[in-house]
């Protein structure tokens, strides 16, 4: 009997704890603001389409109100006390607003560090292709750590991969700095280069760089048909006819 007991209050439980994880899941609790008549109070403080304050008026008032201007009442405020409420276009808000943030998301400049690996012996030509890989992250404004890879008898000889990072970091400098210095990590030697140029800087002349490309592009024109060529003057037979 009591485990029976034990059993039922377990399963009332985790029910409860289901119901609490399905509502924070999204299940009943919307992010959306209450509007129209889904809002459920006797009174509200009602702001008008302009921004200016009402004051605080029934809910039916208000309600009449937005069908008077053909607007929306939108609750901004459901905390507040009377909530605050405020006639508005609903569907034109709900896009500025996706507007503004997928405009944010777009300029949002987000921290990428990107990893280089290198050989201590490596051969010249790789070495310049990697640089290359390095000078691109850079100018992206992005960050970049080298890792330098020792195997077998490399790994007693340390200081090929420490001039191999000065080398590198000494090549780039007028991109980049040290940002955290060569270090041994087991079998590796780990250095960190950060840009001078901030991500949102680099963001910015490369979208600026490429509406230049753009416009080019549209407004270029042929070289034989920008310049009209001159009229043909009457030869001396033409002129006789």
């Amino acid at each position: 009997m009591y485990r029976r007991g034990w059993s039922h209050r377990n399963r009332r439980y985790a029910a409860v704890r289901q119901a609490v994880a399905w509502c924070y899941r999204g299940g009943s609790i919307s992010a959306e603001p209450r509007i129209n008549d889904r809002i459920r109070v006797p009174e509200v403080r009602l702001v008008g389409p302009s921004g200016e304050q009402v004051g605080i008026v029934p809910l039916a008032k208000a309600l009449e109100l937005a069908q008077e201007y053909d607007l929306d009442l939108v609750e901004v405020a459901a905390t507040a006390r009377p909530p605050v409420c405020k006639l508005m276009d609903y569907g034109k808000f709900k896009y500025e607003s996706a507007m503004k943030a997928r405009e944010a998301r777009k300029n949002q400049a987000h921290t990428v560090i990107k990893e280089m690996k290198l050989r201590p012996k490596i051969d010249p030509h790789d070495y310049d292709t990697k640089k290359g890989h390095v000078v691109r992250f850079l100018k992206q404004g992005d960050k970049v750590k080298i890792t330098i890879m020792f195997r077998g008898r490399e790994q007693s000889r340390p200081e090929l991969g420490f001039r191999l990072l000065q080398r590198l970091a000494s090549d780039v400098e007028d991109l980049g700095f040290i940002e955290s210095n060569p270090k041994q990590d087991g079998r590796n030697m780990i250095m960190v280069l950060g840009p001078h140029k901030k991500k949102t800087e680099a963001m910015a002349e490369a979208r600026e760089a490429q509406a230049a490309r753009k416009a080019e592009r549209q407004g270029g024109v042929p070289a034989d048909q920008s310049v009209e060529e001159p009229a043909e003057e009457p030869t001396e037979e033409h002129a006789q006819a």
